[in-house]
């Protein structure tokens, strides 16, 4: 058996350690979802806390885990005789990102289930997880269709497992615990909800704690189980204190002034729905008892808030969960004007303990950490890191000229040419501008039929959608077709000898759904930054088409690339990644200027689809060309003209089979109609600005069904 790497024994991370042990505490908390880079730890820490949560009585070969001394009546393995129980440590279940929806919610077996009308059910890892801890690592990676089977979970505290009629249902309260590289891409907002509170990690920029760091987890690979044997009364200390805080926990008082306090700080950040004053509540609780008092203070709303409100506030696309804490400070001021809160009685427990304190109260290090000198065990907390908490407020980010501010800015000499230097600054390179308000845009797709991973933009075969046709299955049936079932069965019944009303299934009758749904694609984005774009207005309008087009590809759970080219040559300026977050960065700082070298753009999109069909071959590209069609780079002595190597570069693209879209921002009462041309290149479709906006496809729309109308009545 593997030795978890101790609790006690991580350095730094405050804040998650903190966030953790309040849901040991208080399950009703929620849950956890731990933000942060590469390489901090955050898989060790949640291991780790599985060790210290108190055990659970269960009845004795109940395989959903059902308690003693109130089994689920619905319980697929009851009913339970009484004075079963027994206890056990509390589970802590992983679930794989690849795991499959029965590998989640359990199996049925279909064929049983036709032919001797038992409900033969295997439970899977949402009943392992019952009364326990479910443990999602890179959550944010996780399919749509088994988010929305969390969700209902999360919501219900059940589990429906629905077959051509046969359902089965038990139990499923978990404490849900999920880790995240944001760089990856960001959560839906609707998962993002469920968890309880959120906490940031980044590696420590001390020297010393990263030496700690280092040092501890050299001890542990060397010799796990003597590495955990001399924390061993460290741990037994946070597991007293863990359990001291459950029993004190239903004494603490949540007064009105305090309700009072948590609803100023919700309302105050505007935060959707209910979920967070509830949640923020019962953080707030479980900070009083974690701190051995019975009453709840402003400094427990203020720690709770900073963990349960910074994933529900409202914020702008692509704005990165966080809390301005001068913010919160303000506000929990002015309520402490209005209604001054009474001296506190220290009462018989004498001075507060900071929640962070180690078991013994010698600090977060616990005792022998980073600053005590008597030397306690060596090791590393995995990969492990401190964890910048409570979050600080984020800094501001310096004002960009939005659309309106750009209509109105003299132009400086940074009119439109024809992709020479372009004036301006050194190289033609001119100062970054900022993009105009996103918009709602018409769905672009790939034609045909895929095969990619789910998302919400072309058509594709998958595993949820609508039912197309039947096929024998491939491998464990996962979505029976009854009527082709049955079919299948009829012609055979009498050679079976069938006497009664049941009918004789074979496994060679079953036939399996053919269903057709959405996939994501790889959404690779070429984006003109030359002199012959740069106008600042005009510039500030292709940002925010190309923010709207990335705020779509997160909605359908594209990946997204982004090529820009401008000067001299082509740039990779974000490879391929599910972060859509990270291009949006990309594209506010991206400079302008220079010559419009074309055909390396196209040469570097092809170049980048090339490795990625090798990596990910199903999932299907499309190139979204942003340009007005211009082509102006330094000619070769006796070679093709730029025009003409951006048209040989669209050929050899449309030869791959690539699916593209050109978005024309061609301007002005004189139109050259060169992006119209690269797009007949490409075997693309071309799309101007106003088109691309949906509002505007569907007044298009309209109109022709006018039109048509009128036709018809004449």
């Amino acid at each position: 058996m593997t030795t978890t790497y101790p609790f006690s024994a991580i350095v730094g991370m405050d804040g998650l350690r903190l966030a953790l042990l309040l849901n040991a505490v208080s399950p009703a908390v929620g849950g956890v979802l731990v933000r942060g880079e590469k390489g901090t730890a955050k898989s060790t820490a949640v291991r780790a806390i599985a060790s210290l949560l108190p055990e659970v009585d269960v009845v004795a070969g109940c395989r959903f885990s059902c308690d003693p001394a109130a089994p689920d009546p619905s319980c697929p393995d009851g009913p339970h005789e009484p004075d079963t129980g027994e206890a056990r440590p509390a589970r802590m279940v992983e679930l794989p990102v690849g795991a499959s929806e029965d590998r989640l919610v359990g199996a049925l077996d279909i064929e049983r289930a036709l032919s001797d009308g038992v409900k033969a059910f295997e439970p899977g890892l949402l009943a392992d997880a019952h009364r326990g801890v479910l443990y999602v690592d890179e959550v944010n990676l996780l399919h749509d269709h088994l988010i929305d089977l969390l969700l209902d979970a999360a919501a219900m505290g059940a589990s429906y497992v629905e077959r051509e009629g046969v359902s089965v249902r038990h139990a499923a309260r978990f404490l849900l615990v999920g880790t995240m590289n944001p760089e990856e891409g960001e959560l839906r907002p609707q998962l993002l909800d469920r968890f309880g509170l959120t906490v940031e990690v980044a590696a420590s920029r001390d020297t010393d704690e990263r030496v700690e760091v280092v040092r501890r987890r050299l001890a542990y690979d060397e010799d796990p189980e003597g590495f955990a044997a001399r924390w061993a009364a460290d741990e037994d200390a946070l597991r007293e204190r863990i359990a001291a805080a459950r029993a004190l926990l239903p004494g603490v008082r949540l007064g009105d002034r305090a309700l009072r306090q948590i609803a100023a700080v919700c309302a105050g950040f505007e935060v959707d729905g209910m979920r967070a004053d509830i949640v923020t509540a019962r953080t707030a609780t479980a900070l009083a008892a974690w701190a051995g008092r019975t009453d709840v203070r402003t400094e427990d709303v203020r720690g709770a808030a900073l963990l349960a409100l910074p994933h529900r506030r409202r914020r702008a696309p692509f704005d990165a969960p966080g809390l301005d804490e001068d913010k919160l400070d303000e506000i929990l001021r002015r309520f402490e004007e209005e209604d001054p809160e009474p001296d506190p009685d220290p009462g018989p427990e004498g001075p507060d303990e900071g929640p962070d304190d180690g078991p013994d109260g010698s600090g977060p290090e616990g005792p022998g950490g980073a600053d005590d000198p008597g030397g306690r065990p060596e090791g590393g907390a995995g990969d492990g890191a401190r964890e910048q908490a409570p979050p600080a407020a984020p800094e501001p980010e310096p004002s960009v000229p939005d659309q309106r501010t750009a209509e109105h800015e003299p132009a400086g000499g940074e009119a439109e040419g024809d992709g020479g230097t372009g004036g301006g600054a050194a190289g033609g390179e001119r100062a970054a501008v900022g993009a105009a308000e996103p918009f709602r845009t018409r769905r672009l797709d790939v034609p045909g039929l895929g095969e990619g991973a789910a998302g919400r933009r072309s058509r594709a075969r998958t595993a949820h959608g609508r039912t197309t046709g039947a096929r024998r299955p491939r491998g464990a049936l996962s979505a029976l077709h009854l009527t082709a079932t049955v079919r299948a069965a009829a012609p055979h019944q009498r050679a079976r000898g069938r006497r009664g009303p049941g009918l004789l299934v074979r496994r060679d009758d079953l036939r399996e759904a053919v269903r057709e749904g959405r996939e994501g694609n790889l959404v690779l984005f070429v984006v003109d930054a030359s002199g012959s774009m740069a106008a600042r207005k005009r510039m500030s309008a292709i940002k925010g088409a190309v923010l709207s087009l990335l705020l779509d590809a997160y909605q359908r759970r594209d990946k997204v690339g982004l090529i820009t080219f401008r000067g001299a040559d082509a740039e990779l300026a974000l490879p391929p990644t599910s972060s859509v977050d990270a291009a949006a960065v990309r594209l506010e700082r991206l400079p302008t200027g220079g010559r419009t070298p074309l055909a390396a753009g196209l040469l570097k999109a092809r170049e980048v689809l090339r490795v990625e069909r090798l990596r990910d071959p199903s999932r299907r590209p499309l190139l979204v060309v942003v340009t007005d069609g211009r082509a102006t780079e330094a000619r070769r002595s006796g070679g093709a003209t730029p025009v003409e190597r951006a048209g040989r570069a669209a050929r050899m693209l449309a030869g791959d089979g690539v699916a593209s879209v050109v978005v024309d921002c061609e301007s002005g009462p004189v139109r050259l109609g060169l992006a119209g041309a690269l797009a007949r290149e490409l075997r693309g479709t071309p799309v101007t600005l106003d088109e691309l906006r949906a509002d505007s496809v569907t007044a298009l729309v309209r109109d022709v069904r006018t039109v048509s109308t009128s036709r018809r009545a004449a």
